[in-house]
């Protein structure tokens, strides 16, 4: 069966009505591929490639490029293609109100099948696939439903349909390996599915993927491996093993690396290996066994499974790959790949030394279509999109004719018209960096006519200027009607003017209010020449075109004064909607109706829909000019719907951005609410209008001439193109002969219509190819134009800007340092004045202050610098801390890490020198680096242990239901007295003090309990001391240690360095302060000689002693002063100073007060002089000595630092052994602690399951008691002597088959013949309850009393109920802890089979470590092995011992000799007391049986049953029952007054009876002998009649008696069911502690009334 692709297939919407042909637009050619789109890529077989574009299927030839179309059936676009395993059909899903899935036959083309189903999808398919047979097909549609339906598609019908998730679903896939598992993934999820048989059919059941702690990520792609597992990229570039529903592992390349550097899609398993693409245009191959068997190093959410490639393939830089088709061929490598960037490709994926490159089959655009435009010359368009491309086609050929890359992607593009280039080859293309180029497009093959170099193809473009007018993106591009003028918009809100030429010329720039969407010149019929800007936001701006001549600026190129006209779009919608509204309510009818139904309008008034404005604005589309002054708009958002005619008001004064502007007419639009027009073109003649719709969209009206109203516009034509969904028509063109349209949209699909059939097209064009500008003169010479490749660079505005600003800059700068030179000379010369001041005499010399003008001038300097040096620190504070910490850190890496520099102090005597030692920074190694690296202990130890098991959840509790109890109402509370209140109070208080000595005593015994060892408990201690005896039983001289391991060495060889460390760095630290020391020494002999010398110049010469030598410090003593300058250093660099001529005074003769004077001066000079020199000596001999003593312990330290080298030489060796073994002891561990763990969860589940144990045991004991209470409380509601009492009983026992709560559907499907199968069962047993009719009481029972027994019969039944689970969950539990015990054995064995391996592999490792060699130094007389009284050359059978040790050894004997005596006496004492204990244990169990017996016994005897006594002992005063019992006194005390009065009442009555009784008496005795006459008259009337009559009368007679009879029979039977009543309700109330109620009078006279009449009646008989 197939149906006719003729019927099928959407077709143009026409206005009903219209003339307009049905094939008005023939589809050309596509020239776009929507490479975004996910799956947009399959293989029909080796030649035929199938994709989607927009409403269309296309088939691609990949050897002819030759395209077939297929228009989607519902017009609403298409959401999946897939084709059949066996090639020979292709599907096709629907996008729509509940679209269609249409199978086709290849290569035919004809539809097969057609899956229709409202259970398919809602709005669209989002992804389609058929099972490994193709026999089955599965769907997924989109939002908002995202069903999961699988189809029996030649039959069509669904097989299952169910919900997948609530959120995106990207794919659908059947399991190759198992056709009854599925697998979807989308947006932050991926679903494992499963098809289960039932008795009501298929069905699928499907579980969620965990992840865990691995971050949540949209998954694009998975594969299904043979075992059921699935491996699945990531957003982050790794791979996800999936067991289960939980992540096995995560896959990641070495060293941390990803697998692919973003997204990454596993698409293929080949040949062992596992082949995945990503986002970075790399193919890559993996070992599948590894992947298989992968498994994370740790719980850890940063553990990751590194594995390498096997095999990459690179396919380019710029490649996003997102989707793989293999080849149809067999045995075939070849794959064709989807490029997100925009391109096809061919990979050979054999991965030989032979493989060729990659091969890029076809190239398009990628993503959004930002400009488009046709040539006005020739069969020629240019487009632009943000992958940084501009690409010419050849709609006439059908075919690309070349492509130029720039750095940053295009936004805008115009082809200049005949009056700028004659030659119809001038491009104007704008970037989203603000840059426009100019580009011309030419011929190459002319060029080689006149160069003679080979061409590069059949078109070029050439790069003809570059400019920047924007900072951001350029949104529109227009020239001026005469071809003077390009302007340029942009989302900066700016508009720059250009002036054409062979170089455009900048002029200048407006400021619009809003971001600018399109520009349009006024045409050539508008007198004046203007330029109409239109903002996205809503606001329409007039421009008059500029004069260039007129605006000059030197500053900038900001047009304020151009004049300007200002619209803003004000929403009238909802106004329209409004009168829309009245209108169909009938509000404009004629005015006499109106005054008749006013009351009548007014109430359907109310409900009229209020106006609306959208804020913020709707945006504004498009525009273009009707008449001067007067334009269309075409909005979208809340506007959107409608063509709004426009003009500029007449008062242009108010603020822009203030204006409300209403349109002043409009047009309505059919079916455009929710799809407004994006873009408009007029045909040349402007007798059609093309309109590209926001849902993709074309529409064509046809228009009247000269009409610019657009009144005609009312027909339409109407066809789907692009994508309903996301494919907004933006772009809309028509050729230069109104031969071709041109479409463009948001879906990257670019495609081309005739206006005529392929024939008549042929006929009138007359060529096959369009006409390609030939180059211009000149330019094989030109040099290439400089291009603005730097996003960054200024702007043509903001480079003008600069330019003045460094002119600016320049000039201040030159003033500067106009001023700096006069400041420089006032310097000089005032530096010069103070040197001639200072060398006048002192005398005569001026003072700095007197130097100075103003003290003021001072002091005011002063404070501005010292507010500037804070500014500037303030300024400078962030640069100088990170310069400061960049410092640090160099010093840290470079300088500090070299530890302290070798510095050597040498003595100033002698010739001892001691220097520090080269300290290498101490680093902290890191623990579990390495492959040496082990767990302390095993995992399972070092966890804690799990908590004891807690209750069942609430799913599990037994729920205690209250028993049924007949509801009291409760009087009103009584007022207790003064005694009644302290009898409750000090109830209370017992009660408070029992309750607290009863928990006082449960925390002793729950800590005497605590305290209890358990049976198989023994102490640790003793169990340390067995096990270090077993480990050294063998040889004593074994060490008593930890086991060795590789981190014990290396924390001592840590340990070993960090000591040496610290010695070198105390002796450092001497050496150091020593340094110190001498440097402050030397500066102080320094100054002792100049004071020497000072003293020396007041003695004579003869009185001079000889200076000593000073020290001086040496290059070694100081090393850090090599990186550091002097002041000294700098004066050497400065200028040298004029230094002052010492004034020559003459030498007076001195008097002999003088002399004398002098003569005591010279010997306190000479006493200070050698004062001085015995000073100086005695501090070099100190310095001297603490230098001998430093350089004899730092000798001592270098013996000592040698022994530790040693040590650490050994210790490096023992590591080196150890880490050899590592591997076999990391696996042997790993092995020891997977068994720990196992041991400790099995150990753990087993106390959790026998906790559990034990509470379901608790619980059931729990429901057998309430079931006993059940009954009880049954017993005492039925009384004594109940008539009823068997009846209700077995009401009570009945059993009722009841419908189980809680079962899902599933449950309930599944045990629908088992639950028949029991009723079946069952019935028999029920039989004889069958006859028992429980719904109706019966007659004589008290109802209240029935409906109390059948309550109780459902609380029975309940807790059967809840038994029956119970005990169900208990069997479940001792076979779930059978097979734990099982499981805990297997897992000991293998512990400890896992330790003795383990206790193998450390002998094994101790052995070697104890063969190697340990280098001791030791002293001869330390030696005492001596053979003939010499020490022997050989000494490797001698023992390196301490004395101590030795000594040690030797009274260990000993002391193990008394310890052995002793512990044997220990244990001799402790067996007698186990036995004791064990004897006082007896007894006392027995004496506890005993008082328990007794216990209950008087608890029996005095409450009649067991109690218990906690609870008796915590019983306060009961404030309820206090007042109860003070009621009942009350009541008594009344109903006592009551029974009294009711006494009086009934003796009067009895006497008023006896009374009675007397003269009924009197009356029947008159009765009597009325009678015996009567009877003789009788007996004489009865001689006279006959026979017959006499029997009559006595029968009659008779009769009467017997009624009389059987009245007071019923009366005494009544009378005897009410006392028997009476005594069980006094024997009910006196047994539950109540009141007897006063009798009823109503009853009471009731009977008085029944049994009176019967007297009388006998009376009167």
């Amino acid at each position: 069966m197939y149906y006719n692709y003729e019927d099928l297939h959407s077709r143009p919407i026409i206005t009903p009505g219209c003339e307009i042909p049905a094939n008005l637009l023939q589809l050309s050619h596509s020239f776009g591929y929507d490479s975004k789109r996910r799956s947009n890529l399959k293989l029909l077989d080796d030649r035929i490639l199938l994709f989607i574009a927009g409403n269309l299927l296309v088939l691609l030839d990949v050897p002819t490029k030759e395209q077939r179309y297929l228009r989607s059936c519902s017009g609403g676009g298409i959401g999946a293609v897939t084709v059949h395993p066996s090639g020979g059909y292709f599907v096709v899903a629907e996008k729509g109100n509940q679209p269609d899935i249409v199978v086709y036959e290849y290569p035919t083309l004809r539809p097969y099948r057609i899956l229709r189903g409202k259970c398919g999808t809602e709005r669209e398919y989002s992804f389609v696939d058929f099972n490994s047979d193709g026999s089955v097909l599965a769907s997924v549609g989109g939002a908002p439903d995202y069903m999961l339906t699988l189809w029996d598609w030649r039959q069509e019908e669904v097989m299952i349909s169910c919900k997948a998730v609530s959120q995106e679903v990207y794919r659908v896939t059947f399991s190759p390996h198992d056709p009854g598992l599925l697998t979807t993934s989308g947006s932050g999820h991926i679903k494992f599915w499963k098809m289960i048989s039932t008795f009501t059919g298929l069905k699928l059941r499907g579980v969620m993927g965990h992840f865990g702690k691995t971050a949540a990520t949209d998954i694009e792609g998975y594969v299904e491996l043979p075992d059921g597992k699935v491996l699945s990229g990531t957003e982050w570039g790794n791979l996800l093993l999936w067991d289960g529903n939980t992540i096995k592992a995560e896959i990641c390349r070495k060293v941390g690396q990803t697998c692919h550097v973003g997204t990454v899609q596993p698409f293929a398993l080949e040949d062992g290996q596992l082949l995945t693409i990503g986002s970075d245009g790399v193919v890559r191959g993996w070992d599948f066994d590894r992947i298989n068997e992968a498994k994370s190093a740790s719980d850890s959410a940063s553990s990751r499974f590194e594995l390498a490639p096997i095999n990459e393939l690179m396919i380019g830089h710029n490649v996003c790959l997102s989707s793989m088709v293999r080849s149809s061929l067999p045995d075939s490598f070849l794959w064709f790949a989807q490029d997100s960037n925009g391109a096809i490709w061919k990979l050979d994926l054999s991965f030989t030394n032979t493989t060729p490159d990659p091969e890029c089959l076809f190239s398009f655009h990628a993503g959004v279509i930002q400009g488009l435009d046709v040539s006005k010359k020739s069969h020629l368009v240019a487009t632009t999109t943000l992958d940084r491309s501009v690409k010419v086609f050849d709609f006439l050929a059908k075919q690309d004719l070349t492509t130029s890359h720039f750095n940053q992607g295009g936004t805008a593009l115009i082809w200049a018209p005949p009056l700028v280039n004659q030659s119809g080859g001038l491009l104007v293309t704008g970037f989203e960096d603000g840059v426009v180029r100019i580009l011309e497009l030419y011929n190459p093959q002319s060029l080689h006519e006149l160069t003679g170099r080979k061409p590069g193809g059949d078109a070029k473009l050439r790069l003809k200027q570059a400019l920047k007018p924007h900072n951001t993106s350029v949104t529109a591009v227009a020239y001026e009607r005469n071809g003077e003028i390009l302007a340029t918009g942009s989302t900066d809100c700016t508009v720059f003017f250009f002036v054409v030429g062979e170089k455009y010329r900048p002029v200048g720039f407006i400021q619009v209010p809003g971001p600018v969407q399109s520009l349009e010149w006024s045409p050539h019929s508008h007198s004046d020449n203007r330029l109409l800007v239109l903002c996205q936001n809503g606001h329409v701006v007039e421009v008059h075109s500029p004069d260039p001549k007129a605006h000059k600026s030197d500053k900038t190129f900001l047009m304020a004064e151009l004049p300007r006209r200002s619209f803003r779009f004000m929403s009238i919608k909802s106004h329209l909607k409004w009168q829309e509204e009245l209108t169909r309510g009938g509000v404009e009818k004629d005015t006499k109706r109106m005054e008749r139904e006013k009351q009548l309008n007014d109430d359907k008034e109310e409900d009229l829909p209020p106006i609306y404005i959208p804020d913020p604005p709707s945006p504004l589309y498009c525009g273009f000019y009707s008449q001067p002054g007067q334009f269309w708009l075409s909005m979208g958002g809340f506007d959107s719907g409608y063509l709004y005619h426009c003009k500029f008001s007449e008062n242009q004064d108010e603020d822009p951005d203030k204006r409300r502007d209403k349109p002043f007419d409009f047009l309505p639009i059919h079916n455009a609410d929710e799809d407004p027009i994006r873009s408009i073109t007029f045909s040349s003649d402007r007798k059609l209008l093309y309109c590209g719709m926001h849902s993709g969209a074309i529409r064509v009206y046809p228009l009247e001439p000269h009409d610019h109203n657009l009144t005609s516009m009312q027909a339409y034509w109407s066809l789907n193109i692009h994508d309903n969904h996301y494919g907004h028509l933006r772009h809309i063109r028509c050729s230069y002969d109104d031969l071709f349209v041109l479409t463009a949209g948001d879906d990257g699909n670019i495609f081309s219509f005739s206006l005529l059939s392929p024939e008549e097209l042929q006929k009138n064009l007359q060529r096959e190819r369009a006409e390609i500008p030939s180059p211009r003169a000149g330019l094989e010479s030109e040099t290439l134009s400089l291009d603005i490749e730097d996003p960054a660079a200024y702007s043509i505005e903001m480079a003008k800007k600069k330019l003045e600003n460094d002119q600016l800059r320049r000039e201040a700068e030159l003033r500067v340092a106009e001023k700096q030179r006069k400041l420089a000379g006032l310097q000089k010369r005032f530096k010069q004045v103070l040197n001639d001041n200072e060398s006048l005499p002192e005398h005569v010399r001026l003072k700095p202050e007197e130097l100075q003008l103003d003290s003021h001038f001072y002091e005011q300097a002063e404070k501005l610098k010292a507010e500037k040096m804070m500014e500037v620190r303030r300024q400078f504070a962030w640069e100088q801390e990170r310069i400061s910490i960049a410092l640090r850190k160099l010093q840290n890496g470079f300088k500090d890490s070299l530890g302290a520099t070798v510095v050597t102090v040498v003595a100033i005597r002698s010739n001892h020198r001691v220097s520090t030692y080269s300290v290498a920074l101490f680093a902290q190694p890191r623990s579990g680096d390495g492959p040496g690296s082990l767990p302390s202990q095993p995992s399972g130890e070092r966890d804690c242990k799990k908590p004891k098991a807690e209750p069942p959840r609430e799913g599990n509790k037994v729920e205690k239901k209250d028993i049924f109890r007949p509801t009291l109402t409760r009087p009103k509370r009584v007022k207790l007295g003064d005694r009644q209140e302290e009898r409750l109070r000090k109830a209370a208080q017992r009660a408070k003090l029992a309750q607290a000595k009863i928990e006082k005593r449960k925390e002793e015994w729950a800590q005497i309990y605590a305290e209890k060892p358990k049976e198989d408990y023994e102490d640790p201690q003793d169990l340390q001391a067995i096990r270090e005896a077993r480990e050294n039983i063998v040889d004593y001289l074994v060490v008593k240690a930890q086991r060795v391991t590789t981190e014990m060495k290396k924390e001592e060889l840590l340990a070993l360095e960090k000591n040496n460390r610290e010695k070198q760095v105390e002796i450092n630290g001497r050496i150091w302060s020593l340094r110190d020391s001498k440097v402050r020494l030397v500066s102080s002999l320094h100054a002792q000689v100049q004071q020497l010398q000072k003293v020396q110049q007041r003695l004579a010469a003869h009185l001079h002693r000889p200076t000593p030598t000073l020290p001086t410090m040496l290059p070694e003593e100081t090393p850090e002063e090599r990186l550091q300058c002097s002041p000294a250093t700098l004066e050497r660099y400065r200028v040298l100073r004029d230094h002052r001529e010492e004034e020559e005074f003459e030498v007076a003769e001195l008097s002999e007060v003088e002399e004398e004077l002098q003569r005591e001066e010279e010997t306190r000079l000479l006493r200070e002089q050698d004062s001085l020199l015995e000073q100086m000596e005695s501090l070099v001999q100190q310095f001297d000595t603490e230098l001998k003593q430093l350089h004899s312990q730092k000798l001592r330290l270098d013996y000592q630092l040698k022994l530790a080298d040693l040590r650490v030489l050994t210790v490096r060796q023992e590591i080196l052994l150890l880490k050899q073994s590592d591997g076999r002891k990391e696996a042997v561990q790993e092995k020891l602690n997977e068994c720990v763990e196992e041991e400790s969860s099995i150990t753990s589940k087993l106390e959790e399951c026998n906790q559990q144990l034990e509470l379901k045991m608790g619980e059931v004991i729990e429901l057998e008691r309430r079931e006993k209470s059940l009954a009880a409380e049954f017993q005492a509601s039925l009384g004594e002597n109940n008539k009823f009492e068997e009846f209700l009983t077995k009401v009570f026992r009945k059993k009722v088959k009841r419908v189980k709560k809680d079962q899902t559907t599933n449950e309930e499907d599944d045990s629908e013949e088992e639950s028949d199968d029991e009723w079946d069962d069952s019935f028999d047993s029920d039989t004889e309850q069958d006859v028992l009719d429980d719904s109706v009481c019966p007659a004589g029972c008290e109802p209240e009393l029935f409906e109390n027994t059948l309550q109780l019969r459902e609380s029975r039944l309940d807790l059967e109920e809840l038994m029956v689970e119970e005990k169900n969950r208990i069997e479940a539990l001792k076979r779930e802890i059978d097979a734990l015990i099982k499981k805990e054995k297997l897992a000991k064995s293998n512990r400890k089979a896992a330790e003795d391996d383990l206790e193998i592999i450390n002998k094994e490792t101790q052995q070697k470590l104890n063969q190697l060699d340990v280098m001791v130094p030791l002293r001869l007389h330390q030696i005492e092995f001596v053979v003939n009284g010499a020490v022997p050359s050989d000494l490797s059978e001698a023992l390196v011992l301490k004395d101590t040790e030795l000594n040690r050894l030797q009274d260990c004997i000993q002391q193990l000799q008394e310890e052995k005596l002793h512990e044997k006496d220990l244990y001799r004492q402790a067996k007698q007391q186990h036995a004791k204990l064990i004897c006082d244990c007896r007894d006392m169990t027995a004496k506890i049986q005993v008082l328990e017996e007794q216990c209950n016994e008087l608890m029996m005897t005095k409450f009649g049953r067991l109690v218990d006594l906690e609870s008796l002992q915590t019983l306060s005063g009961n404030r309820r029952l206090e007042e109860l019992k003070h009621e009942k006194l009350f009541k008594e005390e009344t109903y006592a007054k009551e029974i009294q009065e009711w006494d009086r009442r009934v003796e009067e009555a009895r006497q008023a009876l006896m009374e009675v009784t007397h003269c009924n008496t009197e009356h029947l005795r008159c009765t009597t002998d009325m009678l015996e006459q009567k009877n003789k008259l009788e007996f004489q009337v009865t001689a006279r009649q006959k026979k017959m009559g006499r029997q009559q009368f006595q029968d009659y007679s008779r009769c009467v008696d017997q009624e009389e009879i059987g009245k007071l029979q019923e009366l005494v039977k009544v009378q005897s069911q009410d006392v028997e009543v009476l005594r069980r309700e006094i024997h009910l109330l006196s047994s539950q502690g109540g009141h007897v109620l006063p009798p009823d009078l109503d009853w009471l006279y009731g009977h008085a009334a029944q049994s009176s009449p019967s007297v009388n009646t006998q009376s009167g008989e």
